[in-house]
Order: C-alpha cells, then structure tokens, then sequence
C-alpha cells in the first residue's frame, strides 16, 4: 500500500483510495490551520497544495486503472464517490496486475 505516491502507473484499490483521500484532507486542514498562525501561512497553503494536487491526481489515475477504466474520467464531476465504491477488476488488466494479488517473489 501506497507505493509509488506520484506515479500514474499501476492499479490502487479502494481502500488505498479513500486513505488517500482521508490524509489528503488531514493535511488540507492542517494547511487551513497554519493560514491563521504562520504569517507566510498564505505561501506554506500553497506550496502544500501543489505536491497534494499532484498526489491526487496520481491516486485517482490509479484507481481508474484499478477499474479498466482511463485516468481521464476522474474529470468528471462526482466520479470519485464512484471510484470508492466501484470494485476494480479481478485478475490483471491492460494497466497492470491486481492490487489484491501478492507480488511473486524472485526464485
């Protein structure tokens, strides 16, 4: 779990998602917090929110591909609660091997 935060490739399953989504929103209100008690709080916000949109962006991708489906498709309105509740395909797809399976050790 939570391998390669800031790659685009692979599959994440839904709990992977939602604790992504779950810190993501710890962090923004620890950001929030720091607005009011740093006084270059606006600049901290900012610089914090650049890597967490990216992180994001990557989670989401990964968890289209979970699906089979195209990383694009996280534009749409609302598609994340479909995300968290949608179960990913079993076995491989074209974006790599299931979440769920272990990886094979080298013999």
């Amino acid at each position: 779990m939570f391998k390669k935060l800031f790659s685009f490739e692979g599959r994440i399953g839904r709990a992977e998602y939602f604790y992504s989504y779950a810190a993501t929103w710890a962090i923004l209100f620890g950001l929030h917090i720091a607005t009011f008690t740093i006084r270059w709080g606006v600049v901290v916000v900012f610089a914090g929110c650049i890597p967490l949109c990216w992180f994001m962006l990557a989670q989401g991708v990964k968890r289209c591909h979970g699906t089979g489906n195209s990383g694009w498709l996280q534009i749409i309105p609302g598609f994340f609660f479909w995300m968290l509740l949608a179960a990913g395909d079993a076995g491989d797809n074209k974006y790599g091997p299931s979440p769920k399976q272990p990886a094979e050790l080298p013999a």
